[in-house]
């Protein structure tokens, strides 16, 4: 059975090597004061962790039988794709949230819910950048509250988020009547603006000050996002972001200190991942029809 308590926070960092090291950085240079009225929002995708996140839901969705072998090996195309690039084009973002609607219709909210407990334990959790979760942590410790925003599904948003022990999560929700998942969108898809409008909503409801807030992200589609509250963060900026917050005197942090080294090796990798998820798809299938 999954352990669904919080993961604490040396036990999270540990798992990737990094956890002394990424501690020592943040106490040497981010100093985060007590301040109740103030919140940290996080981006998710190669901000906390590496790659997309909804990527790794469809993994989930395909060892469970749930989608097609073509759907698996489309998204894996995605995922080397955001990976090499580690970037967040807008329109491939809109893309991928399209697809995300078109795997979960007709099929029960409890059912990816149950998925998605699943992703973060067998896909998710090596994938955390210690350093991110350093600066996290640091909030918590403040007193202040530590909030995702992303456009990943909010189910799996929220479940990060408790894994993490952090505050709650924000996240694209997909329409759902009598417990079963529509292929509509209930609003709007959370990207780029979206975000500062949801964190402007989630600051009136909880009382927090923004100009006391924190922001960290790692694309220059939540620009606007980091550009609302008082204390921006870049985080393993993609090249416009990064160029953004030099002009504009934002702190940079920069995690990815193990890159992959060719890109070969992100292919090589990305197919056998693909074979791998294939097969598991293949002998659930068969079960399923024995």
């Amino acid at each position: 059975m999954t352990d669904k308590r919080p993961l604490d926070f040396a036990h999270s960092v540990t798992m990737t090597g990094d956890a002394g090291r990424a501690a020592a950085e943040v106490e040497a240079s981010f100093a985060v004061p007590h301040d109740p009225t103030a919140a940290a929002f996080f981006d998710i995708d190669n901000t906390i962790m590496r790659g997309a996140s909804s990527f790794q839901l469809v993994r989930g969705l395909a060892s469970e039988g749930l989608i097609s072998i073509p759907e698996l090996v489309s998204a894996f195309g995605k995922q080397a794709k955001f990976v090499m690039a580690n970037s967040e084009n807008l329109e491939d973002m809109h893309d991928a949230t399209d697809a995300a609607l078109s795997f979960v219709q007709g099929r029960k909210v409890q059912d990816v819910l149950d998925v998605s407990e699943h992703v973060f334990d067998k896909y998710m959790v090596d994938k955390l950048w210690p350093g991110t979760l350093a600066l996290a942590q640091s909030h918590l410790d403040a007193g202040q509250r530590v909030w995702l925003v992303s456009a990943t599904p909010v189910e799996l948003s929220q479940i990060i988020a408790s894994r993490l022990g952090f505050s709650g999560g924000l996240g694209t929700v997909a329409e759902s009547e009598d417990g079963i998942y529509t292929g509509r969108l209930d609003g709007h898809s959370l990207h780029g603006p979206e975000k500062a409008h949801a964190i402007e909503r989630l600051a009136a409801k909880e009382g927090l000050d923004l100009s006391r807030c924190s922001a960290y992200s790692d694309s220059s589609n939540d620009i606007p996002m980091l550009s609302i509250v008082g204390h921006p963060v870049a985080v393993n900026p993609d090249s416009e972001l990064r160029a953004y917050a030099k002009e504009n005197g934002w702190v940079i942090r920069d995690y990815r200190r193990r890159r992959m080294a060719t890109r070969g090796v992100t292919v090589a990798v990305v197919t056998a991942a693909v074979a791998g998820a294939v097969g598991g798809f293949l002998i659930s299938r068969r079960g399923k029809n024995s």
